[in-house]
């Protein structure tokens, strides 16, 4: 019996298959549009096909110091072009690329270049202090590539070669590397999880071809957007936004540091279009002193996440003529997968209602497969009534192949068939769906994971606490910020700024409480401590 003539002699081939990868869009985007700015960073200004030949030849300096598939190139460095780079020409050469979060701690940096086993490291001369202690407690020889910002010279260089000298080493003809497998791993990006030790997150070249792509549909992008970099290339690639722009043969403006002059200054100065960010850059943004402020006179849309804005930011910023849309997702996803999808008639409705649905995490990306809030024992759908609580879970091309070297973690994530984010929230009558709390009892600080557990072994470690149990408290500024409460052993006496100062000694300073409470933890009979009654007590102070 012969096979269904649909199946028969109709195989894959190179004429009708080529696995999906966003470094394909550099090609396209540089031979249609060679001379328009692809990036701008202070006096710097690059076209398309200036960044193409940049990217080629860091993918070629690379692939001559031994850098092939499956090797790991680490980047530490704010939203400059090396940054931006590095996510086009470490990948060229089959490499993964690991960005690195320019605000942790030097322990925390040696344990991820170790775990993921990085054999190039690309840093920014101005976090030298950090990196120089991460590399003295790696153990372990790795090829250290500085850069010096033109716009901020003078750092102190850990490596053996400067960045544009190392690119001189490349040649521009060279051939990226295809994937061979759309399942190929891509990126690697560490979030704190639950615990205290990062879990690596790994991307793959389907999923982030795909988000990138469902960035602009959820946008409504068109061609040549002028896009701001006040999100950090570090957090989940950007968001994807590195391809999503270069896709559409846009403007990339780096942003060293997120500050309200520099912003404003972008914003008019190259008639930005788009930018990104959590709602703490939009209170920035709300709350700056006049001197600090410029007006512009073009369409300006920002997209943000993180913790749900509040409303009455989100009305503050449309009034100012910024269109707001609101994203949801998280590093196992590739950045945001949901979007508050708005509806015209909505319109008509007064500011402060528009605000509080612009507040709703939304409904999926048309690149999301599933969505759904359910029981995470039943798996069961929740009723559409706004008011009962589930899981968040998702399913699709856009999430994480798993969690590097935690196979335990990854078929716990996974369980179910569905990728289990750990969040808890409702679903509206009208489908769209609305965070409630997290049941992995993250913080989530002006765009950052915070690990209460982690912060908890910090005050533990204090000869003057007994017990320490961190929360959320809400902050107008940053969403939330960690809030401590402590009990003292008998006779011990520290005082708030004491317990602060040692947290920011150990820690990296955002991961360090911004209140501690001193007394007894209320706890269940069995002695567990009872977070919800300390999250009600941080929000009431």
């Amino acid at each position: 019996m012969t096979g269904h003539p649909f199946e028969t002699n109709l195989d894959k081939n190179a004429a009708n298959y080529v696995p999906l990868s966003p470094i394909s869009f550099l090609a396209r985007t540089a031979a249609v549009f060679p001379t328009r700015a692809s990036v701008i960073h202070g006096e710097q200004l690059f076209t398309w096909s200036q960044t193409q030949a940049r990217c080629h030849r860091l993918a070629s300096a690379l692939a001559k110091h031994g850098i092939g598939k499956g090797d790991t190139v680490s980047v530490m460095a704010p939203n400059v072009p090396p940054s931006f780079e590095a996510t086009f020409g470490v990948p060229m050469t089959g490499a993964v690329l690991n960005a690195l979060n320019t605000r942790l701690d030097a322990a925390t940096v040696a344990f991820i270049l170790n775990h993921g086993e990085a054999k190039v490291l690309i840093t920014d001369a101005e976090f030298a202090p950090v990196v120089k202690q991460a590399l003295a407690e790696l153990g372990r020889d790795i090829l250290v590539i500085d850069y010096d910002d033109p716009t901020t010279p003078g750092g102190t260089r850990l490596g053996a070669i400067e960045y544009e000298d190392f690119l001189a080493t490349g040649d521009a003809d060279f051939i990226p590397i295809s994937p061979k497998s759309e399942w190929d791993a891509l990126a690697l990006n560490y979030t704190s999880g639950t615990t205290g030790n990062p879990k690596g997150v790994v991307y793959h070249h389907r999923g982030a071809y795909l988000n990138a792509i469902g960035n602009s549909l959820v946008w409504g992008m068109k061609k040549h957007p002028i896009y701001l970099w006040t999100l950090p290339m570090f957090h989940c690639n950007g968001w994807c936004f590195p391809w999503t722009i270069t896709m559409l043969g846009g403007t990339h403006v780096c942003l060293r540091r997120v500050e309200a002059k520099p912003i404003y200054d972008a914003i008019a100065d190259h008639q930005v279009s788009h930018m990104c960010g959590a709602p703490v850059v939009m209170n920035m943004l709300m709350n700056a002193p006049a001197e600090a402020t410029r007006a512009w006179d073009h369409p300006l849309a920002m997209m943000t996440a993180g913790a749900a804005p509040p409303a009455v930011i989100i009305e503050g910023m449309e009034a100012k003529g910024v269109a707001i849309t609101h994203v949801y997702g998280l590093t196992e996803v590739y950045g945001p997968v949901t979007v508050c999808e708005w509806h015209e008639e909505w319109s008509e409705l007064p500011a402060s209602d528009q605000a509080e649905l612009k507040s709703r995490q939304g409904v999926r990306y048309p690149v999301l497969e599933g969505l759904m809030i359910a029981d995470p024992e039943t798996m069961q759908p929740v009723p559409a009534d706004g008011e009962t609580m589930g899981e968040v879970m998702m399913r699709g091309n856009v999430v994480m192949k798993g969690y590097l070297k935690n196979e335990a973690a990854t078929e716990e994530a996974f369980k179910g068939g569905w990728f289990r984010t750990g969040d808890l929230g409702v679903t509206h009558p009208s489908g769209y769906i609305e965070l409630r709390d997290r049941s992995k009892d993250i913080i989530i600080s002006g765009g950052e994971n915070i690990s209460t557990i982690e912060v908890e072994g910090v005050l533990f470690r204090h000869p003057s606490v007994l017990e320490a149990a961190v929360v959320a408290r809400p902050d107008v500024n940053w969403g939330e910020t960690p809030c401590a409460f402590v009990t003292l052993k008998p006779g011990a006496k520290v005082s708030e700024a004491e317990l602060i100062s040692y947290c920011r000694a150990n820690l990296a300073h955002f991961k360090a409480p911004k209140t501690v409470v001193f007394g007894e933890l209320p706890k269940t009979s069995t002695g567990k401590v009872q977070k919800f009654a300390l999250r009600d007590q941080a929000r009431a102070l």
